[in-house]
């Protein structure tokens, strides 16, 4: 085994570790790099030969370790050529989150300040004395900002084209050409972006992908699909239970006999669609459309005592007969013109609701609610309950 001393490029005075050679140069430029704190590239002795090989390493051989950079002889006072600081020369090194870049020094034709004069990174560098002043043992200016950013950006700088290497996010050299003031870059990534974007899908989704997205999703798992659009879908005797429909467009879609046990149909577009014989117990509908709906023969009663409430929906024109809706609330719902023939509406709420012209004729209304309810031109004949007179109707 043979020990060494390890420094950083260019200064014996940073660094001095003493480590064990062994394994291949990888591994003892791993060691580098953990001892150092950078992330080292290769070796040179210290003549400035570059090590390629482990072998020439001998014991108690003194080496200096680099990022990639040239041999900097630590006989130089420790400082770097003034090239690498960017004084009297038309050059300076960045290093912008680990990694170096160089560039044209700042004069009226640089890189840094003749396509954005009025940017941020063109102000950083107008003066001999940097932005905080902050530099690294190389003599480079540090910036802490992404590097794989930033490298689009000076792209940028240099010859005015946006070119972005596969992989690289977009968004990301957005947000730091915004943070660095490059104006002009922030409007081509912008609609690059937007360009970049698929178009928006607003067909309808089929049966068959759904069935497909049901038979992917655990039991347990909450189902949403707010807003998404299935006009027209057939969606008929599939189980739906607690699946979250809100706002969804189900606009003509067929869902007769499908179990919709406890879903949230909270404003989802109902309009038109065929619902008959469908399991609508505990069912949320407040403020749904679902006018010209059928709805014949839904049971919307639970036995569990959990109530559908369709409070404030749309119910224009809707086929309800022979519906089971007792305890149903449908409070200041519209339900103008509908036919809810037959329908056990026992113990409904039913106040402020809009009945005119409704059918109700053969409904249990027994201890229903039709307090302020609008019931002119409603057909109450043969119904099962008297409607009580105390019961204040419009």
């Amino acid at each position: 085994m043979r020990r060494v001393t390890l420094f950083l490029n260019g200064s014996p005075k940073n660094g001095n570790r003493v480590v064990a050679v062994y394994g291949t140069l990888s591994d003892l430029l791993s060691v580098a790099s953990s001892k150092l704190g950078i992330k080292a590239t290769s070796v040179y002795n210290g003549k400035g030969g570059l090590i390629d090989d482990i072998a020439l390493i001998r014991d108690d051989d003194v080496l200096f370790v680099c990022e990639g950079e040239p041999f900097i002889d630590p006989q130089t006072d420790s400082k770097p050529p003034e090239g690498l600081l960017g004084f009297h020369t038309d050059w300076l090194t960045l290093n912008v989150g680990g990694r170096y870049f160089t560039t044209t020094r700042v004069t009226p034709t640089s890189t840094l300040v003749n396509k954005e004069p009025d940017s941020m990174l063109a102000h950083m560098f107008k003066d001999k004395v940097v932005w905080g002043n902050k530099q690294d043992h190389r003599g480079a200016f540090l910036i802490d900002r992404s590097p794989e950013y930033f490298e689009p950006i000076l792209n940028y700088l240099r010859h005015g084209q946006l070119i972005v290497n596969d992989g690289i996010n977009l968004l990301g050299v957005l947000e730091e050409a915004r943070f660095f003031g490059i104006d002009s870059l922030i409007e081509h990534l912008e609609v690059a972006i937007k360009n970049s974007q698929p178009p928006e899908d607003h067909s309808p989704i089929s049966r068959k992908e759904f069935v497909r997205f049901l038979l992917a999703t655990p039991t347990k798992s909450e189902l949403r699909c707010q807003g998404l659009n299935f006009s027209g879908a057939d969606l008929s005797r599939l189980d739906l239970r607690y699946i979250n429909f809100k706002m969804a467009n189900l606009s003509r879609c067929n869902l007769a006999h499908a179990n919709l046990c406890c879903a949230n149909l909270e404003r989802a577009d109902l309009s038109g669609s065929v619902l008959d014989c469908a399991n609508l117990q505990g069912v949320k509908m407040l403020c749904s459309n679902a006018e010209g709906a059928s709805l014949k023969l839904c049971n919307f009663e639970d036995p569990s005592g959990l109530k559908a409430n369709l409070e404030g929906a749309n119910l224009k024109g809707v086929d309800m007969e022979g519906s089971q809706m007792t305890g149903i609330n449908l409070r200041v719902a519209t339900l103008k013109n509908a036919k809810l023939k037959n329908c056990n509406l026992r113990g409904a709420t039913l106040a402020g609701t809009d009945l005119e012209n409704c059918d109700l004729s053969g409904c249990d209304l027994q201890e229903a609610n039709l307090r302020g309810s609008n019931v002119k031109g409603a057909i109450f004949e043969e119904m099962l309950t008297p409607l009580h007179m105390s019961q204040s109707v419009r």
